[in-house]
């Protein structure tokens, strides 16, 4: 997109960026970040950004550089050479943290230098843009979407297709649909974590994702309560049927730490912990808790401003907690199963 960089004697540096479409949404953070990036050079006096837009020619080049001859709808996860870890975040039931821990998982995997991507996956409840505080649209060049950055993070939602709060009514073919472009049609790069926020239950997004991306594996939020562990367990369980992994249960909104010391167990406690255990009993599988994330308002705060509680309130027990499962994941090495070793058969 660099089309050019002139430097005068003066100091002063003319920077040509070519957008990929006339329209596009980042034009003022693209100048903005410019802007900014070369004033930090030694010896650079003024900056000057000169905005054009590409070619029909140029956005080819430009989709073949990053995709090379791969088709355009491939969905990269699901080939047997992908080092993705792909990583559902699934819940039995509604409002129990999933998309908190999601949004905080991945700001904290990349403030580590990870590659990382959130793909809002909750076609009809989407929450992740408003709590990573992501304003940029899409910018589509040729076939391909180009999804907007926050905290270093790649994301991806319906919501970023809908104008307001409108609500989407979709059945399911619909559904599977927006799920497969979000996969394939969206250009991620190489990435080292691909997460992806499901709506509660074992509906119509978590078969898709079993089939659009086998290799993908559950991670299980609940609440410490038996109401909330019983239909977890179930929304876990469907790791039997589509034979995917799960990696681990978050337990959330553990306990309330009170000013005295002391920690209010409002919803209970153990649940988590049962949930992992019958996880493991009914797969064969070792389901490990990843950990538990104690009630604190500083997590909903930053939900509704746009700004992770692992980002801005390191210091915070939730974020403490959240960098906990973030840790876990991030020295995971990714799996071998069904990728080819390469290996060829020798003729005796």
């Amino acid at each position: 997109m660099i089309e050019s960089v002139d430097i005068a004697p003066d100091g002063r540096v003319r920077v040509g960026v070519l957008l990929t479409v006339a329209g596009c949404p980042m034009r003022e953070q693209l100048n903005r970040d410019v802007t900014a990036a070369v004033s930090t050079v030694p010896g650079v006096t003024a900056v000057d950004v000169h905005l054009g837009v590409m070619t029909d020619t140029q956005r080819t080049e430009l989709r073949q550089k990053l995709r090379g001859n791969a088709p355009a709808t491939e969905i990269p996860f699901a080939k047997p050479g992908s080092r993705t870890r792909v990583y559902a975040v699934a819940s039995g039931k509604g409002g129990v943290g999933k998309s908190s821990v999601t949004v905080n998982v991945a700001a904290e995997l990349a403030r580590r230098g990870l590659s990382v991507g959130v793909l809002d996956a909750d076609i009809y409840g989407f929450s992740v843009p408003r709590m990573l505080g992501v304003i940029g649209k899409p910018t589509q060049v040729e076939q391909m979407i180009m999804p907007p950055v926050a905290y270093d993070v790649k994301v991806i939602s319906i919501g970023m297709f809908t104008p307001g709060n409108t609500a989407v009514v979709w059945r399911g073919p619909m559904l599977h649909r927006a799920l497969q472009q979000f996969l394939g049609d969206v250009y991620w790069g190489d990435l080292d974590v691909l997460l992806m926020d499901l709506p509660p239950g074992t509906g119509d997004i978590a078969i898709s994702v079993a089939q659009l991306v086998p290799s993908a594996e559950l991670l299980v939020v609940t609440t410490p309560q038996i109401a909330a562990r019983e239909v977890a367990e179930r929304a876990g369980s469907i790791a039997l049927q589509t034979h995917q992994q799960i990696v681990g249960v978050v337990e959330n909104m553990s306990w309330l730490e009170l000013p005295d010391g002391s920690r209010l167990e409002l919803f209970g406690s153990g649940g988590g912990q049962a949930v992992a255990d019958s996880l493991a009993v009914a797969t064969g599988t070792r389901v490990p808790l990843l950990g538990q994330v104690p009630i604190d308002q500083r997590v909903r705060e930053g939900g509704d401003d746009g700004r992770p509680v692992v980002i801005h309130q390191p210091d915070s027990p939730a974020a403490e907690a959240l960098r906990g499962v973030a840790d876990i994941l991030s020295r995971r090495q990714a799996t071998l199963v069904g990728r080819s070793l390469g290996l060829t058969p020798s003729r005796a």
